[in-house]
């Protein structure tokens, strides 16, 4: 079951990747249900039509981003391990990595630069019947902006660059894997996020996360936040932060959580609804809550996790907050 899913979504890509521009959706969409959800990074939000996906995502990306190339560097798929109650069963492939190319057009108001970008993406992918009934792609546009020579955001917390895949090269897991070793990365996963949600403060940050995390992690954190090195620079760099700088934090669940061998991850539509009190990205309190879309993607090593890939539609955040970053990006200068 999982490999079929698997082979139908690389299919998919392999006709998705390889079709000119005005022959995307033609190429295509025999790989999607008639009845297709998708959920994507601000401002494209969620579309009902696999139609209005590529004419409001894939081909202006494709227009802009000229030989634009897959550079994959997870692939697995599992079925849905949400705790009992909740909705949203099924088989699930993810694919993450950066799609590639010279940025030769402008996207999203963001100008040509005729150099090589990358954008990061991850991709949730529901399956149905051997075809593509459901999809979230959360990817970072204020990534696109920074190697663009725009300043998005204030100086980050942690470090700002294109992002590796895992340290052991072993993400991409196409064929079938033992079950066992999916199984004890979703219950390390379970057990962290709920660690999370109770934390009382009972010891310190980095004892908490020691509990769950090898020493040397790595948090490979969305632009504005930047990526952080070992458990001490993580709680210094965005986890402390991160706390300090919210309240009435609502956690509301995910919408899709798989493991398969070393590898899960987890996404929801939103994740958490929560309160900026001022300071978290050098930003103002605003008074308003707001929602995060997040997906993050783990490699277990033993019985700790080791690296975390992360994409929080930050665009969607501060437009909550009454801020448009799109037009922002407009009034700062370039590097």
């Amino acid at each position: 079951m999982l490999q079929q899913a698997k082979q139908l979504v690389r299919n998919y890509y392999e006709c998705l990747d390889n079709a000119e521009l005005n022959d995307l959706e033609t190429n295509t969409k025999d790989f999607l249900a008639d009845q297709y959800l998708w959920r994507g990074y601000h401002p494209f939000n969620e579309q009902q039509s696999y139609t209005d996906v590529v004419s409001l995502f894939w081909q202006p990306l494709r227009q802009a981003f000229k030989h634009l190339q897959r550079r994959e560097d997870i692939f697995m798929a599992g079925v849905n391990r949400l705790p009992e109650g909740k909705e949203g069963k099924g088989v699930w492939v993810v694919s993450m990595g950066h799609l590639m190319g010279l940025l030769d057009d402008s996207w999203l108001g963001i100008a040509a630069t005729g150099k090589m970008t990358f954008l990061r993406y991850c991709e949730f992918h529901k399956v149905e019947g051997n075809k593509i009934v459901e999809t979230a792609m959360y990817f970072d546009i204020p990534h696109v902006m920074m190697q663009a020579g725009l300043n998005p955001f204030p100086p980050m917390t942690g470090a700002q660059l294109v992002q590796p895949g895992p340290i052991t090269h072993t993400g991409l897991l196409y064929d079938e894997v033992d079950p066992v070793e999916g199984n004890k990365t979703i219950a390390l996963i379970d057990s962290m996020v709920d660690n999370i949600s109770t934390w009382q403060q009972e010891m310190s940050l980095e004892d908490e996360l020691r509990q769950h995390w090898c020493e040397d992690m790595i948090w490979w954190g969305p632009t504005g936040i930047g990526a952080s090195y070992t458990i001490e620079r993580y709680a210094k760099q965005h986890s402390g932060p991160f706390r300090a700088g919210f309240k009435d934090r609502i956690f509301k669940g995910h919408l899709c959580r798989i493991a398969e061998g070393e590898f899960g991850g987890f996404f929801g539509w939103p994740n958490l609804t929560l309160e900026p009190t001022g300071g978290f990205m050098g930003m103002p309190a605003t008074g308003k809550p707001g929602d995060l879309r997040v997906i993050d993607i783990y490699r277990r090593k033993g019985d700790k996790l080791a690296e975390n890939w992360i994409f929080i539609d930050l665009l969607h955040f501060w437009n909550q907050q009454g801020l448009d970053i799109l037009d922002r990006m407009n009034q700062v200068p370039r590097t």
